[in-house]
């Protein structure tokens, strides 16, 4: 099983991937939107916000987030792990219903171009 540690590892390396995106994708990153990933088996929630192509981790919480944020996400830390070494396919994953992803209709097809 995943740590907070490695969880919050992943969400750094997927910032940092973010970042450095192009075309599409990189208009897809560049929404600014509060964001939340549950990490279910750790029970725990990170928040913070998608902005500039990056995402910033503002707090680590206990259980579920306190606010609903615009873009959340839930799965295991394995999974997080596995998604963003490549290692686990996103569309494959949300549609298994591994990975719950919820947010707005137009933010989804912003997002979509991410996957």
């Amino acid at each position: 099983m995943a740590t907070i540690e490695e969880c919050r590892a992943a969400l750094e390396k997927l910032s940092d991937n973010m970042s450095r995106a192009e075309g599409d994708v990189r208009a897809a990153a560049a929404l600014d939107r509060s964001v939340s990933c549950r990490i279910t088996d750790l029970d725990v929630t990170f928040v913070g916000r998608m902005t500039a192509g990056r995402i910033t981790v503002q707090d680590t919480l206990q259980g579920p987030p306190r606010d609903k944020a615009e873009i959340r996400l839930a799965m295991t830390g394995d999974d997080l792990v596995a998604l963003v070494a490549g290692e686990l396919n996103f569309a494959k994953a949300w549609g298994s219903g591994r990975v719950r992803l919820e947010a707005g209709l137009r933010d989804l097809f912003q997002l979509r171009k991410l996957l």
